[in-house]
Parts: C-alpha cells; sequence; structure tokens
C-alpha cells in the first residue's frame, strides 16, 4: 500500500510539471496579450534564458543558451519586433 501512494504521488508530480512546462502550455499566447491583441513571435533578440518557447532542440521556454539567437524567439506586439535591431517575424496571431 505505502508503495502504491508513493508511485501515485511521484507521477502526480511528475504529470503536472510536464503540463507546466510543455511548448502547448504556451500555445494561447503570451500572459501579458489582452483578447483582441495581435502578438508576433520574433526571433533574434530573445535574452539567454528569456525565450518564450522550444527551440534548439528543447521544448520550454527559459532555455536559451545565448543572447540573441536567431532560432530563439519571444513573443512581442505587432510592429514592435521590425523595430528592433535583429528582430525577425517568425508568425502573427491574433488572441
Amino acid at each position: 500500500m505505502k508503495k502504491s501512494l508513493t508511485f501515485t504521488a511521484v507521477t502526480g508530480l511528475v504529470l503536472s510539471g510536464l503540463g507546466a512546462h510543455s511548448p502547448s502550455a504556451n500555445a494561447m499566447g503570451p500572459d501579458w496579450a489582452k483578447k483582441g491583441d495581435t502578438v508576433v513571435k520574433c526571433s533574434g533578440i530573445a535574452k539567454k534564458g528569456a525565450n518564450d518557447c522550444g527551440a534548439n532542440g528543447h521544448g520550454c521556454g527559459g532555455q536559451a543558451k545565448v543572447d540573441n539567437d536567431p532560432k530563439e524567439w519571444i513573443y512581442v506586439p505587432q510592429g514592435v519586433c521590425k523595430k528592433i535591431a535583429g528582430g525577425v517575424v517568425m508568425k502573427t496571431k491574433k488572441i
């Protein structure tokens, strides 16, 4: 019985952690965006450890290894990415 409860508790912790860090957790857009906003995925401007989602072989935000990696991206309001040196619009999304 004790073994079963431990297994259930550990399984629950692992599954809840996976859900919080999966790429689909960010599928709706950034937390700061309001309904009706248009946001873009902007690559090449994310700072080390500050990307919004998976790239470069990892599936989670916050795992960029270097500043301004052209494969890492963050969400920004529409029109902002083009104003930042090195910013490249990857995809536009209406929230």
